[in-house]
């Protein structure tokens, strides 16, 4: 492991739950794997992990009032629970389950190690002060795709609400309990393995509002799993065109992955119904900005233009709507 990363990790195994567990976490008498990570500099825990989060009830990700973050996610070991908190400037790591030593061991590029944020020069004041504001935000990396992939897929062409809403529905109908103590009534699960999302009957797709399109690009991409899988050691333009192989995967869905799993500073997300008309209102005050105008706003941030994306999202500085919200669909009724 590079020393850049954790000048000296510290990892041991606790048992009976005799961890920094927040009051009202239920305990099981299993071994916690636990390791501590001193960043490089300021952290935002929330900003940073946050793009992992699938909606308020995403049951793979939960956080706590004491601050910790709460992850079930399927590593190639095998499922793990991963708890993250900070104190004093370290993080702190828990983790349960067969996958727990692959948590652990990429806890520091889960919390932007390999980011450069010293490489990035605001241009516009919006941008400036928004870094200003938001200390703390760094870009992370998961090593992971299928976890990622699958959400963006459900997200294609409809609401949040609606591909949070079939997320949640497939993950605890289809996935498996995390492991480990979890936050208390927080019934975190694990996403599906790939031979299980290949296995869920059509009737299930549409009783969560996934029609048949999305959920047929989700059985393609979960028959290649691995090779999909070996995109996250890719560059990312090389990561996008593996992705992008599996005929309904476009760039909207590709950057959307490698952002997370390749931790990609400068894939930005194109074909967004909402995101151009975001950036040319921020940085040009104009609000029908399209793709090709998206992209030559952000040209001053090439190589780092999904964080200069990023801030201006976090900036909350949007044009006034005036187009009405996107319909709301429900295969499942019909």
């Amino acid at each position: 492991m590079s020393s850049r990363f954790a000048p000296h990790p510290t990892r041991t195994t606790v048992r009976g739950g005799e961890t920094n567990i927040p009051r009202g976490t239920p305990r099981q008498n299993t071994a916690a794997a636990t390791r501590t990570w001193k960043p490089p500099a300021p952290l935002n825990l929330s900003l940073t992990l946050g793009p992992l989060r699938r909606g308020p009830a995403d049951p793979t990700f939960r956080t706590t009032p004491d601050g910790s973050v709460w992850r079930a996610t399927r590593t190639p070991q095998g499922p793990a629970t991963l708890r993250v908190a900070l104190r004093a400037g370290e993080a702190e790591a828990e983790a349960w389950g067969p996958g727990a030593d692959w948590a652990l061991d990429g806890l520091p590029d889960l919390l932007g190690a390999r980011d450069t944020p010293e490489d990035f020069e605001p241009r516009h004041r919006l941008v400036a002060q928004t870094e200003r504001r938001r200390q703390g935000l760094r870009l992370l990396r998961t090593g992971l795709v299928m976890e990622t992939l699958i959400p963006s897929i459900l997200e294609q062409k409809v609401t949040t609400d609606e591909a949070f809403r079939a997320w949640r529905l497939l993950v605890r109908k289809y996935g498996e309990p995390a492991p480990g103590p979890t936050p208390a009534q927080a019934r975190m699960h694990v996403m599906p393995d790939p031979r299980t999302w290949s296995r869920i009957p059509s009737w299930e797709w549409h009783k969560a509002g996934v029609d048949n399109k999305r959920a047929s690009t989700i059985l393609r991409a979960a028959r290649v799993a691995p090779r999909l899988e070996e995109a996250a050691a890719m560059d990312p333009v090389a990561a996008r065109a593996r992705l992008e192989l599996i005929p309904g995967i476009g760039p909207w869905t590709s950057a959307e992955t490698v952002q997370r799993s390749n931790g990609a500073p400068d894939e930005v997300t194109v074909g967004d119904l909402h995101l151009p008309g975001i950036i040319g209102y921020a940085l040009a005050g104009d609000r029908t900005a399209d793709d090709t105008r998206m992209l030559e706003l952000l040209a001053p941030y090439e190589g780092q233009r999904h964080r200069a994306a990023r801030l201006i999202l976090l900036s909350g500085h949007t044009p006034p709507r005036r187009a009405p919200r996107m319909r709301k669909g429900n295969i499942a009724a019909l």
